[in-house]
């Protein structure tokens, strides 16, 4: 059901970045209350964004599991269970309006995908400097959902999709299907530079959302030296989302994390650069961390965060 169009609190949000415009922007509805499902689409689409968001109250159900907000997610195409800077733009538009977590130090988002925890620094208000800067220490990192799917790409779609990149068969060094509610096809290269390289066939690469990456040094060296010491560059190709390239992408890179770094392909904590084909300048902070399951084996969660700066706050009719 939809109500009729009344004044909403609204922001844009840059994500990945302490630059504004350097990053990915995602916009966010914070007072989604009495959106209908159509309504929510068709602001989507109009906005032409990667994604937009919702904010709404938390279920009853994710109430008492501990969610201190809903978020629903949108891109030009539809909706998606989960994205990676879409729940970091959102929970810091929600934190600079105000939002209290339950738990200091811990927000929790209530998505399609079930509940995600965020955490942020304490030494951070979450405010915005005076010359649109994200404040000192305001990074803010979520915790990885646990992968659908984890499983080689399937030989036809490989061939279709390394055609459609311009690559020849022995550029790619692997390849894995990654489902964390987007499912990435991604293919591990043997250098940034061949990934910087790319001059996608975007009518080849057909319905697909599709990773690449590839390192700035070799596998497993810790001497990193792509910009600010990224270990990494990454591009993602989301054309089932509406998107032919997105400028940088939390989801793509928790599963490039949660794919490379267990064999230490990729080490405990480094930085991915992604956007640069697209002149912008994302960062994508990745750690990860060892813990213990609710039945006490040991389970490793692979946080990623980064900076964020708020570029429009106002109101949207909607």
């Amino acid at each position: 059901m939809s109500t009729p169009p009344r004044l909403r609190p609204f922001s844009q949000v840059d994500v990945f970045t302490t630059t504004p415009y350097r990053g990915n922007p995602v916009a966010v509805v914070r007072d989604a209350v009495g959106l209908g499902d159509a309504q929510m689409a068709a602001f989507a689409r109009w906005t032409n964004l990667s994604e937009t968001t919702f904010l709404l109250p938390p279920s009853p159900e994710g109430a008492a599991a501990g969610a201190d907000y809903r978020l629903r997610i949108f891109t030009p195409a539809g909706e998606l269970p989960f994205a990676g800077h879409p729940t970091l733009g959102s929970c810091h538009a929600w934190l600079a309006a105000g939002g209290t977590p339950r738990v200091a130090g811990t927000v929790v988002q209530e998505c399609g995908i079930g509940l995600v925890p965020l955490r942020r620094s304490p030494t951070s208000d979450l405010t915005d400097r005076p010359d649109g800067g994200a404040s000192p220490g305001g990074r803010l990192a979520f915790a990885a959902p646990d992968l659908l799917a984890d499983e080689p790409v399937d030989l036809s779609t490989l061939a279709a999709i390394t055609r459609a990149l311009g690559l020849e068969a022995r550029d790619v060094v692997d390849h894995r299907f990654l489902d964390n509610g987007p499912g990435w096809r991604v293919l591990l290269l043997g250098s940034a530079e061949k990934v910087l390289a790319l001059d996608p066939d975007f009518t080849g690469l057909g319905d697909l959302a599709i990773g690449v990456v590839g390192p700035y040094t070799a596998l497993g060296d810790e001497r990193y030296d792509g910009p600010d010491g990224a270990a990494v560059e990454v591009r993602g190709y989301a054309l089932d989302m509406g998107i032919p390239e997105d400028p940088v992408t939390g989801s793509l890179n928790a599963v490039v994390a949660q794919w490379l770094q267990p064999d230490g392909l990729l080490p405990a904590e480094y930085v991915a650069s992604q956007g640069t084909a697209l002149g912008r300048a994302g960062r994508v902070h990745v750690s990860r961390e060892a813990g213990s399951g609710d039945d006490g084996q040991d389970v490793d969660t692979v946080w990623v965060g980064g900076d964020a700066v708020t570029c429009i706050d106002g109101t949207v009719l909607l």
